[in-house]
């Protein structure tokens, strides 16, 4: 992958054959284990098997042929829940700075109003990931709850989990004033 591939980003559904691409971006975020509650050590197969899990649909950016970024974006709970979705993201450390995370959470809003949310939640993000907070600040979510010291980073101990929420009937850039 070059530094910086220079044709548009576009986003389409993920497939098997972007297994690999998909993989070379998750495996970094999941070992470092600093933005995901997930296992350090999950392998290749249980960390797929988990990104493309029923009740989600999985997601890539790419550019140039390059898979760049992706998501997978779905119903948070059942039930009485199932009108909120649920997303997350991770994007290739080529690619950051290129707008290709805020790309994915706008297609993510997007494709959830097509399906008939009305609301988008991150269950838990990590208080300490400033960079992703920001941007989902600036892409309409607000901080609706604070999960204090459930996470254990690798570097700074316990810090706090985050939740997010987004009134998906309320526009496509609207703040949430909670």
């Amino acid at each position: 992958m070059s530094d910086k591939p220079g044709g548009e980003v576009t986003i389409r559904p993920a497939t098997p054959a972007d297994h690999d691409a998909i993989w070379a971006i998750l495996e970094p975020v999941y070992r470092a284990g600093e933005t995901y509650c997930i296992d350090r050590d999950i392998d290749r197969q249980a960390a797929l098997d988990d990104w493309f899990a029923r009740p989600f649909t999985a997601f890539v950016a790419e550019a140039d042929g390059q898979v760049l970024g992706t998501s997978h974006v779905g119903r948070n709970r059942p039930g009485g829940g199932s009108h909120v979705a649920n997303a997350s993201f991770a994007t290739a450390t080529a690619a950051r700075g290129r707008g290709v995370a805020r790309k994915l959470a706008d297609h993510a809003k997007d494709w959830a109003r097509a399906q008939g949310f009305r609301a988008m939640q991150f269950n838990f993000v990590v208080s300490t990931n400033a960079d992703a907070v920001h941007l989902w600040q600036k892409a309409g979510f607000s901080i609706v709850g604070r999960l204090p010291g459930a996470f254990l980073h690798p570097e700074h101990g316990y810090v706090d989990g985050l939740v997010m929420y987004c009134d998906l009937t309320l526009g496509k850039n609207h703040d949430l004033d909670l």
